[in-house]
């Protein structure tokens, strides 16, 4: 009796954020469902962790990586040598076939651990101002997909495709407005919803510049759901509770779907694993860009939304509690303005991101690609490659 031959093993290395994780699990899953073993390799920060609990069937590896911060230059090497020594010893025990980096911290071990061992590698780069790790290997490796056309001319990779940036199946425009969503996290599903949320640990800026503005809106018959991060719960609780609003305010919020699919209106940082979601879910959107992001990467991100009509700006340094009040207000109370910007969304989601890019993979090493076992439910017919026009292939 033949047996049957192994599955091709991919190694995604996707730590440090969730901006990172979350793209790379999307990819994950659509490797699985196309034949593949997967090993997922992340950071110890509590972020990867914690999110990682929900992923299935795939490997998980953790890395004793930390980020370069400030003049933290022999902590960051020396982890840098321990990461490539534990990816390298990882791989020797199965070698993988290729190696997808998402960025970040984690990403540059596992590639020449798996170049060492011969796999084909890849990367992976969200942002339209490729982060500093990308931008050093995207001369290593063997082809890059981005998901904004800016991001070509800054990494020096001869194969680069426009895939855009995967999202997980159930941000799907299926899930728009779910009055289930509402129910599940506590709120009424007949009110509008107001979305604050700074990213996978929360923004203290963000949150700040938010209740500054409060006062302004207690008068509105709205509901709030505020993800706060970790520090900042109990203030932002007291601020809602001391001006009698209705709010859910949490530190962390796993189920990123039901905020999304309950929310009328976001208010948010510019990372762009969010912008990503948030065009999958069609949710207009003032973006807060971090002004402290490496290059300003995240301005630029908000910045070609907001020139394609795609989410309203503020720039968090200048602008007053007034200026927050009325971007929001026009979103939740102008039925014109939210269907505007949600028809410009559309041309940001790409629904196929994560099929493409592991479609790009499995013909590099070789495998042909399997029809995927599971289709996303949520997707339709109508949301194919063809109907986001500002992605397309670069050069090959």
């Amino acid at each position: 009796m033949n047996s049957s031959p192994p599955k091709p093993l991919v190694a995604i290395a996707c730590g440090g954020t969730g901006g990172h994780l979350f793209p790379g699990l999307a990819v994950a899953g659509e490797l699985q469902r196309r034949g593949c073993d997967v090993a997922v390799l992340i950071s110890p920060k509590d972020v990867d962790q914690q999110a990682v609990k929900t992923a299935t069937d795939v490997t998980i590896h953790t890395l004793p990586a930390i980020g370069l911060q400030g003049k933290n230059y022999l902590p960051f090497l020396a982890s840098f040598g321990k990461s490539l020594f534990t990816a390298w010893k990882i791989f020797h025990r199965r070698r993988p076939a290729a190696v997808l980096a998402m960025g970040g911290f984690t990403s540059a071990p596992p590639v020449f651990a798996g170049k060492d061992l011969g796999a084909k590698t890849f990367l992976h780069e969200s942002n339209t101002i490729p982060g500093k790790s990308n931008r050093f290997l995207s001369r290593f490796v063997d082809a890059s997909f981005i998901g904004f056309p800016e991001a070509a001319v800054r990494l020096k990779t001869k194969k680069t495709n426009v895939t855009g940036t995967p999202v997980r199946p159930q941000f799907s425009c299926s899930a728009i407005r779910n009055p289930q969503s509402a129910i599940a996290l506590g709120l009424d599903p007949n009110l509008p919803v107001v979305l604050v949320v700074g990213g996978s640990q929360g923004a203290r800026g963000l949150n700040d510049l938010v209740l500054s503005a409060l006062p302004l809106l207690a008068g509105k018959n709205w509901q709030w759901l505020h993800l706060t991060g970790a520090n900042d719960f109990e203030k932002v609780q007291s601020a809602y509770t001391k001006l009698g609003l209705k709010a859910v305010v949490k530190p962390f919020l796993a189920e990123m779907d039901w905020a999304l699919g309950a929310a009328t209106a976001c208010v948010s940082r510019a990372g762009a694993s969010s912008l990503a979601e948030m065009a999958a879910m069609r949710l207009p959107s003032v973006l807060v860009p971090l002004p402290t992001a490496a290059e300003n990467h995240q301005f630029f991100n908000a910045a070609a939304f907001e020139k394609t009509g795609a989410a309203k700006l503020l720039d968090q340094k200048n602008s007053s509690p007034e200026k927050v009040a009325v971007a929001i207000s026009e979103l939740v109370e102008n039925e014109a303005t939210r269907s505007q910007i949600q028809t410009a969304l559309a041309q940001w989601h790409a629904p196929n991101a994560a099929a493409e890019i592991a479609e790009h993979i499995l013909t590099a090493i070789g495998v042909e690609c399997r029809s995927p076992t599971r289709r996303d439910e949520g997707e339709t017919a109508a949301e194919t490659p063809g109907r986001r026009p500002a992605l397309h292939p670069l050069h090959e």
